[in-house]
């Protein structure tokens, strides 16, 4: 495979110089020779967002900083998926589309400078904003016409601010991510959409604990992926799993399916192996093992509500070690992000049952060693006319911190259930469980039913 230098197209890593043009003629004319390697040497290079094409290897030497720029108006819109609903969004840092035989891999960095996109985001959140306000707001209502129906995990769909995710992958295929490292993404760091045939290995992936919406990885509506070995410590979900939400999920109807998730380390954030919320067109077949939590609000993490649709099945968690979780294991159908309390999806009643209903069943969770839970030993909560079914919780041991002082609403994001004082494993609407050598301790019960 023809070897290129980024240098040879007039790039510099100077940590000054614009490489925009380089990565552009340079991916260009890789592309035009049928594919080959990229490399990008030592140094810090600056650039905007730009393409990778098919049979295409981006080699990112140790010492090697691609750096992305902050001025918003590079970012323009491309057709994609945001939040769970294809609409138009803003171009992500690195994106492939349609693309083939992708490797990326080396010792070196993609830099987001998300500094900049978390000051806004946290700005519009505090006032709060609710319609467009700057250009590329305005551009992407007039692209996304009744946007302010679609539903949004909380990231800023009513105002049109769609930040880009560092790295994004759109229908594509055989694609191999190894050993580089994304920091500082201005949005989710490394989000597939529509792939298959995916492996990510010993990626490493660093937010600080307080960027907003900034996941880790976010596998969306893709099949066929393993991701092993990688350290993640971010300011949102650790490792999630997603299909889509609401109406269009539902009409786009790609699950995500057979992921393998093994050996990996979340050291921060909302949650570690993280299925949802997005679940439209369900989840399935799912293995994760010998994986570290420490220190994520919750280790395993389920969350869905009336409205977002899918079947979640056939998932096992084993052999996962955690340490001051807020909440070990979390199954959520009354999860409140995007919306708000007086929303009718947080009755307590049974509603009738249609397609926007989702549903959860066969889930075994094994071996797991959970120490100074802080909120809880567990959150385990359906909904009364979709109740979970098919749990199995077996050789698993909880311990929770007594003196945390942290409430048990902190187990959870959920509008609708009572408080509860016991830091038990709580369980509503959950049919037939079946724990087999569970052990709890610190509460004096074991269970709450409430």
């Amino acid at each position: 495979m023809k070897e290129y230098n980024i240098e040879s197209f007039g790039g510099s890593g100077d940590n000054c110089f614009d490489n925009t043009d380089a990565f552009t003629l340079a991916v260009q004319t890789v592309k035009d020779a049928g594919g080959g390697v990229l490399r990008a040497g030592k140094g810090v290079w600056r650039t905007g967002p730009f393409k990778l094409f098919s049979n295409i290897t981006l080699f990112l030497d140790k010492g090697c900083v691609i750096s992305f720029s902050p001025e918003l108006e590079r970012y323009t819109p491309v057709w994609s998926r945001w939040e769970g609903v294809e609409c138009y969004a803003m171009h992500p840092c690195v994106y492939a589309e349609g693309q083939e035989n992708i490797t990326i891999m080396g010792e070196g960095v993609l830099d987001g400078n998300g500094e900049i996109w978390w000051k806004i985001a946290k700005e519009k959140k505090r006032r709060p904003q609710t319609s467009p306000e700057m250009p590329l707001e305005f551009e992407l209502a007039r692209l996304n016409p009744g946007y302010n129906e679609q539903p949004s995990g909380g990231g800023g769909r009513i105002c049109q601010f769609l930040r880009p995710p560092l790295l994004q992958l759109n229908n594509c295929k055989n694609i191999i991510l190894k050993d580089f490292t994304l920091k500082n993404s201005p949005f989710w760091a490394l989000h597939p959409i529509y792939c298959a045939n995916l492996v990510i290995s010993g990626v490493k992936i660093f937010n600080p604990h307080d960027a907003p919406n900034t996941d880790g990885i976010d596998i969306d509506s893709c099949e066929d992926v393993l991701i092993e070995n990688c350290h993640i410590s971010v300011g949102d979900d650790g490792i999630a799993l997603k299909s889509g939400s609401g109406e269009n999920g539902i009409k786009v109807g790609k699950p995500s399916r057979r992921i393998t998730v093994r050996g990996c380390t979340v050291t921060d954030g909302h949650g570690g192996i993280v299925i949802g919320s997005e679940t439209a067109a369900g989840i399935c077949d799912v293995l994760a093992e010998d994986c570290v939590f420490q220190g994520t609000d919750r280790g395993i993490r389920i969350k869905t509500r009336r409205g977002r649709g899918g079947t979640i099945e056939n998932l096992m968690f084993k052999n996962l070690a955690m340490k001051k979780n807020l909440c070990p294991l979390a199954i959520n159908m009354y999860y409140r992000c995007g919306t708000t309390v007086t929303d009718p999806c947080f009755s307590q009643e049974a509603l009738p049952v249609n397609k926007a209903t989702p549903s959860i069943r066969n889930i075994v969770i094994s071996n797991i060693q959970a120490t100074e839970c802080r909120a809880s030993a567990g959150f385990i909560v359906g909904l009364p006319e979709s109740p979970i079914e098919g749990l199995h919780i077996q050789h698993c041991e909880f311990t929770t911190d007594e003196n945390s002082g942290i409430s048990t609403n902190e187990s959870e994001m959920f509008l609708g259930l009572g408080e509860v004082k016991e830091k038990s494993i709580r369980l509503v609407n959950v049919k037939d469980p079946v724990f087999e050598n569970v052990k709890v301790n610190g509460p004096e019960q074991a269970f709450i039913n409430k």
